[in-house]
C-alpha cells in the first residue's frame, strides 16, 4: 500500500518538476463489479427493483456498473444469459465473468452483504451540515 502510495505521488509531481502535464481520464475507471438488472419496463417485481439499482449505484460509485436490460425489447441479452424469469440479476467481475445471481426481487440489504463480500465498501455521504 505505502509503495502504491509512493508511485502514485510520484506520477503525480514528475510533470511539475519538467512542465509537462499528464491528463487523467477519470472516465477509464473500470468497476469492480457489473450488475446487470434483466427485467421489464412492465413487470411489478422489475419496477420495485427500479429504486434498490439507483441505491445501489449511489453506494458504491465507481465501484460498480449498473445496467438496465428490457428483456421484451433486447432478446439477445436474455438468450446470453440465459433468463428464463424476470427479474434476474446478475453480478459479472472485471473480467466479465458471471460470479452470482439471483432470480425475482432482490432486497437491497442482501446484496450489500454479497457487494461487500466482494471487497466493495459503501462511499459515505457528504454531511452538508459540516460546511
Amino acid at each position: 500500500m505505502k509503495i502504491s502510495m509512493i508511485i502514485l505521488l510520484t506520477i503525480m509531481i514528475f510533470p511539475f518538476c519538467f512542465g509537462e502535464e499528464i491528463i487523467v481520464d477519470s472516465t477509464a475507471i473500470q468497476p469492480k463489479i457489473t450488475f446487470l438488472e434483466l427485467g421489464s419496463k412492465t413487470c411489478i417485481p422489475c419496477r420495485q427493483m427500479e429504486k434498490v439499482l439507483e441505491s445501489i449505484e449511489t453506494k458504491y460509485g465507481d465501484q460498480i456498473e449498473v445496467i438496465f436490460h428490457d428483456v421484451k425489447k433486447d432478446r439477445d441479452t436474455a438468450i446470453k444469459y440465459k433468463i428464463k424469469m424476470i427479474p434476474t440479476q446478475v453480478f459479472l467481475d472485471e473480467e466479465g465473468k458471471e460470479i452470482h445471481r439471483n432470480v425475482g426481487f432482490y432486497p437491497e440489504q442482501k446484496i450489500d452483504e454479497f457487494l461487500q463480500k466482494q471487497g466493495l465498501v459503501i462511499i459515505p455521504k457528504e454531511n452538508d451540515d459540516h460546511k
